[in-house]
């Protein structure tokens, strides 16, 4: 079945949910467990805040980009399209905060988010 919107909230309304909208930003709560993983979708230029510790593997356009990030880390996550797969033994949990006026992901740019 081909999905019909790169949404997150969309293609996986089981992973994320919108929990605060306006005019010029919208914020994802993403929770998963171990093996747990996401269909492809979009981000624009977001900020990421990690509420727990996770490792993942995220993938696009055959790259792909292991992440191991602690609790309690902010970081950017340019614009970008991708699908992920929990690797790690505990459960996925962060916001993010996605900027409307952000740039369009195209296909071969960032993968994963930015270092500090």
């Amino acid at each position: 079945m081909e999905l019909q919107s790169h949404d997150p909230a969309v293609t996986d309304p089981n992973l994320y949910r919108v929990v605060f909208e306006n005019a010029r930003v919208r914020v994802l709560e993403y929770r998963d467990r171990p093996g747990d993983g996401t269909n492809p979708h979009r981000h624009p230029d977001s900020v990421m805040i990690t509420l727990s510790a996770f490792r993942r593997r995220v993938s696009s356009g055959g790259r792909e980009v292991d992440v191991d990030l602690p609790a309690n880390e902010v970081r950017w996550l340019p614009a970008q399209e991708h699908s992920g797969h929990n690797t790690g033994d505990t459960g996925t949990h962060t916001l993010f905060v996605e900027l409307k006026d952000a740039a369009v992901p195209v296909a071969g740019g960032a993968l994963g988010p930015d270092a500090p």
